[in-house]
């Protein structure tokens, strides 16, 4: 199988590093060679953040170029337009709908772009957009935007569900599972 490529974007504090990390565990339990990078940019809350998941028979780097990725996974939806450019062609967009506002939004020396959605499917782009948050709090909690976007995600993978919930139960601590399997589900079914 030639390596596939997700990137996972957002905005530092929302929970990719736990999202990387259920990704990378799934697809190692399924017997795929993956990479798994390390979260760049700031990952304090605010600050731009992406991680790459890159799986496949083997896998040499963990980094993903420019028009190489076949899904974006992102937690906020100009997270998404400001990847878009990594997206290759026939590339699958999922996004939360969520905006927040970075630095220069706050400080007033720019506004938040509008009908980024749109502008993403002018390109070309399939984008799969969902309000996330409003899944996670219906599952209990706003930190489960995370597991929200793995749930949409599945979507996209030919992989059983007890294998992403046997996932869920290895990386999510115990007290967290029932919210996490939750916000999985209804992220999923959405």
């Amino acid at each position: 199988m030639e390596t596939k490529n997700i990137m996972i974007v957002g905005v530092g504090g929302q929970g990719s590093l736990l999202a990387s990390k259920l990704l990378g565990h799934l697809l190692m339990e399924q017997g795929y060679d993956v990479k798994v990078s390390e979260v760049h940019g700031m990952s304090q809350r605010g600050g731009s953040v992406v991680t790459y998941v890159r799986y496949g028979n083997r896998v040499n780097s963990p980094v993903i170029d420019k028009g190489e990725a076949d899904y974006i996974v992102s937690f906020e939806v100009l997270e998404a337009a400001r990847w878009l450019e990594y997206l290759k062609p026939g590339g699958q967009i999922v996004t939360s709908t969520q905006q927040i506002d970075p630095m220069p939004v706050i400080t007033g020396a720019a506004q938040y772009p509008q009908e980024l959605v749109a502008k993403m499917r002018a390109t070309g782009a399939k984008v799969d957009a969902l309000d996330c948050l409003a899944l996670a709090e219906e599952a209990g909690s706003s930190k489960a935007v995370n597991i929200v976007l793995m749930g949409r995600l599945s979507h996209y993978f030919d992989l059983p569900d007890e294998a992403w919930q046997a996932s869920l139960e290895a990386m999510v601590p115990p007290k967290f599972l029932e919210l996490n399997k939750k916000a999985f589900q209804l992220g999923k079914n959405a």
